[in-house]
């Protein structure tokens, strides 16, 4: 009688190893899997025949799409509006929507829909994800980050399609204000007006479209953890220091682009004549460039000046745990608030009273240094393959890995194996550099020895 003891447990250890096969799984493996798994889906979708408005999408036609969208760059060697049925639009709205909140977001949200456990694993790689303390619960940001996201791209459908109703003439004013608001909000720079006869520049450029769409990217810019923040907001709470700073920053960075951009620019925004006009068109490019990729016009016309402002731009990118990418604003901030605590002589970064982590400016240092080297190197094998200047490659490298979207008209003229790099610099800017290198070194070991310490000369 007393061996079912026994046997229940030996029940239990067998069930046992696959539980913790299960969690052995490492977090941002999973992310890592999760994203090209969408690609694959995504791709697939793409390429039948439903979603061809000319006939079926290549293969490669259909990769890079999925890629693009689902990294929410923006990037494309086709054309929305003239190439994918309504289907494909569709299809494509999906992926830009499930690349811009996160794939383990929309696993965490379907599981607590369903109203199933969350593992470990799911808490911890959403709480990754967002850029969250160990110490933060995800629940309530996921809640409030989730309410904010459908107030804001519900309003923004709202406000476009009262911007557009009357000046649409043949086309689903609800469906394009709706897929705009999405497109915008996830920073993915796509568009169905670039194509169409009666907006051969792409997307209008009428006050109300440049300021609705410049809020909207703004917003889905600042990160999830400010998002959420502000959905809970109260006139007499005063804001984390990280969303202070965020918001700060980020308005500078609009300012500082804008103003540039009015500088050196003689080509582009010269030939307008209003000189209101091309403030809020130099002020939308500006919030445009940092991720969103929504352009006014051809960029090759830009000055060399103008060009390398936007690739600056471009670099440094959205908000940490944003719908946008580049080394983040976050990046910056922990670096320039090291630089200067430094030169004051204090002993660690300091900032409106309150000391930094010590291990911040180490994680930026690194994600400044793995993206610096990314560019680089992708950069360089584009020289390699591709018949282009220094300044387009350039260009198109940083608003693959920024996630931006922003190109000049070398993109369409890239071949394949061109189009495996800026790809693969896609996937690399919208997963982080942190993602892969943890995903690399993780799992080594802390090494138990410490040797003794010897300097180097800098400077």
């Amino acid at each position: 009688m007393r061996q079912a003891g026994p046997r229940v447990s030996s029940n239990k250890t067998e069930r046992s190893p696959r539980a913790r096969t299960y969690f052995r799984v490492p977090v941002y493996v999973r992310i890592i899997g999760g994203l090209l798994m969408l690609i694959v889906i995504g791709t697939l979708l793409l390429m039948l025949p439903a979603a061809g408005a000319k006939g079926p999408l290549t293969f490669q036609q259909a990769l890079f799409t999925s890629v693009s969208a689902l990294c929410v760059t923006g990037l494309s060697i086709i054309t929305p509006s003239a190439d994918l049925t309504w289907f494909g639009q569709l299809v494509l709205l999906f992926e830009i929507q499930v690349g811009g909140v996160g794939f383990m977001f929309m696993v965490v949200l379907t599981l607590r829909l369903l109203r199933r456990r969350v593992g470990l694993v799911d808490r911890l790689a959403i709480r990754d994800s967002l850029g969250l303390p160990e110490h933060v619960a995800y629940a309530p940001i996921l809640r409030r980050t989730l309410i904010a996201i459908a107030i804001i791209e519900g309003v923004g459908t709202l406000l476009l399609w009262l911007n557009w109703r009357h000046n649409l003439e043949g086309l689903p004013a609800l469906w394009y204000a709706l897929f705009h608001s999405v497109s915008a909000f996830c920073n993915a720079g796509f568009d169905l007006f670039t194509g169409l006869p009666q907006y051969p520049t792409g997307l209008p450029h009428d006050l109300g479209t440049l300021a609705i769409m410049g809020i909207i990217i703004m917003l889905g810019g600042l990160g999830f953890p400010v998002m959420a923040e502000m959905a809970h907001w109260r006139p007499h709470k005063r804001l984390t220091l990280h969303s202070r700073l965020g918001i700060g920053i980020a308005l500078v960075l609009v300012l500082v682009g804008a103003s540039g951009l009015l500088i050196s620019e003689r080509g582009l925004l010269a030939q307008i004549e209003n000189p209101a006009q091309r403030v809020v068109y130099a002020l939308f490019q500006s919030i445009s460039t940092r991720s969103a990729g929504f352009a006014l016009g051809d960029l090759d016309q830009l000055t060399p000046a103008s060009q390398f402002l936007i690739i600056v731009l471009m670099f440094i990118g959205s908000g940490a745990a944003s719908m946008g990418g580049g080394i983040t604003t976050g990046t910056l901030l922990v670096l320039l608030i090291s630089l200067l605590s430094y030169a004051r002589g204090y002993p660690e970064p300091r900032v409106e009273g309150r000391t930094l982590p010590a291990e911040l400016p180490r994680r930026a240092a690194a994600v400044l240094t793995v993206a610096a080297a990314s560019v680089i190197v992708a950069t360089w094998l584009l020289l390699i393959t591709e018949n282009g200047t220094l300044d387009q490659a350039l260009f198109e490298v940083v608003s693959a890995f920024s996630t931006t979207g922003l190109a000049l008209s070398f993109t369409t003229e890239l071949n394949p194996v061109g189009l495996v790099i800026i790809m693969g610099m896609m996937i690399w800017g919208r997963l982080g550099a942190l993602t892969i290198v943890f995903a690399l070194a993780r799992t080594q070991p802390a090494p138990p020895i410490r040797y003794p310490e010897e300097s180097l000369l800098i400077g």
